[in-house]
């Protein structure tokens, strides 16, 4: 598939970096000559220096005979515009824009997005994604991450292994013995910063942290089984007060019971913007690292603690102070730069959240059509958890496990029959229509397009 990506910045080059590794033929417009010469450099992929929202410039990258294009500039109207003359002037058949004014996604205005106006197939909201992907996190206390598949019946889950978990030391296989409700899939675990998928006889060990699905249902069970037994956060602190930590506090008052949020703003009129949207959220005007402000807003009784400004380092500070004030809190802060996750343990921050890469996700679940669902982007692309639907020309259709030849990089996580969860064993036999979840490294995405027969765009 030929795709073009307006913009080199952090989301644009791991998209490109994915989307070449899959061995897509990618083009790389940004007007930044820095940007595009590391593109050129480091991947296989066609830099070029110019502006995307010339006509002639999308000619020369080809976009004559391209797919889909995808513009993720920082700039929400040139991203409109490219999409407009990828249309008009190219008839490409999938646009993706990434939009981040609130005013072009909320109201009467979000019914611009159409053929006969501006042809955006797929609009992404970095903000809106990130914000929900921090509810996820908050929804399941004890789990780095919290990603819904097949239609929310199952749940993917990063869970950290701490001392005194109790499934350290046993196998596998051995699981169910000690656990009889244990319903889940382990897929591998991160282990002394390198990925390894786990087998039958391998042992969880401290200081793993496990990837694993299981059905929606058991979630606080799975979550108790790993010594996990922290109850939703009620007292949530939100320092930054930006389009995530709005989206985010409109999702946990709309959404969970009883929360009581206060949110620190240094802005004094985006302080006032925000009291005025929100219902229930206490909102300070200040500094979220005066400590004064902080004891102002009752930090010693605070739960969970989310660093949420445009500041890295800043999102930092703030964790440790709030860690200051009670070691059992739940700290998160959003980091673009991932270096700083180096950091992490040595400061005691429980979650360190990358912006780029929920939207890199998000985007990568639309580059396939037909029986490609979900699509969850894990260690810097390196790894896809995907969702794909059993069709007639599938090659597992009415084959079991055993008998298919999988490629020893892609595990079979869950499956999901007629809403009905299923952990798959070796004499599974897969049935038209079951929805699979799966964990593949990012070489291995051709097969699985073999293997499910997925056409792209």
């Amino acid at each position: 598939m030929k795709i073009i990506i307006c913009g080199a910045g952090k989301v644009g080059f791991s998209i490109s970096k994915q989307l070449t590794s899959q061995g897509h033929s990618v083009t790389v417009i940004d007007q930044s000559s820095e940007d595009i010469k590391k593109i050129n450099d480091t991947q296989d992929a066609k830099g070029i220096v110019g502006r995307a929202t010339l006509p002639s410039v999308l000619e020369n990258a080809g976009a004559e005979e391209t797919d889909m294009i995808i513009a993720v500039t920082k700039n929400d109207e040139t991203n409109m515009i490219i999409c407009q003359l990828a249309s008009s002037l190219f008839n490409i058949s999938k646009k993706i824009a990434r939009i981040r004014s609130k005013e072009f996604l909320e109201g009467k205005w979000s019914k611009l997005y159409n053929k006969s106006n501006i042809p955006i197939d797929v609009i992404i909201s970095p903000e809106i994604e990130v914000a929900k992907s921090l509810y996820r996190r908050l929804e399941a206390p004890g789990a780095l991450d919290n990603v819904p598949f097949g239609n929310d019946k199952v749940k993917f889950l990063e869970i950290s292994i701490e001392k005194d978990c109790p499934i350290i030391g046993v196998p596998l296989k051995d699981l169910t013995k000690k656990f009889p409700d244990f319903k889940a899939n382990i897929l591998g675990a991160l282990r002394k910063d390198k990925f390894i998928f786990l087998k039958k006889d391998d042992k969880i060990l401290e200081g793993d942290n496990v990837y694993l699905v299981a059905s929606s249902d058991q979630l606080n069970q799975i979550l108790k089984a790993f010594g996990h037994e922290e109850k939703v956060s009620k007292k949530i602190l939100i320092i930054g007060g930006g389009n995530i930590g709005l989206n985010l506090a409109k999702l946990l008052e709309t959404n969970l019971e009883g929360m009581r949020i206060k949110i620190i703003e240094k802005n004094k009129q985006r302080a006032e913007e925000l009291a005025s949207e929100l219902s229930s959220s206490i909102i300070l005007n200040g500094d979220g690292l005066d400590e004064e402000l902080l004891k102002e807003a009752n930090i010693e009784e605070i739960e969970t603690v989310l660093a949420l400004t445009n500041d890295d380092e800043n999102n930092i500070m703030a964790c440790v102070l709030g860690e200051k004030y009670g070691p059992s809190k739940r700290t998160i802060a959003i980091v673009n730069k991932s270096n700083y996750s180096l950091l992490q343990k040595s400061l005691n921050i429980d979650d360190l959240v990358d912006p780029r890469m929920t939207t890199v996700s998000k985007i990568m679940e639309h580059v396939h059509k037909g029986t490609i669902g979900t699509v969850y982007s894990l260690l810097d692309g390196e790894y896809e958890l995907i969702e794909a639907e059993i069709l007639d020309k599938s090659e597992l259709l009415n084959k079991k496990i055993k008998d298919v030849d999988l490629p020893k990089l892609i595990r079979i996580g869950a499956v999901v029959r007629k809403d009905k969860v299923i952990i798959p064993r070796s004499d599974f036999a897969f049935e038209k229509k079951d929805l699979i979840v799966f964990l593949a490294k990012r070489e291995q995405l051709k097969e699985v397009e073999n293997i499910f027969r997925i056409s792209s765009i």
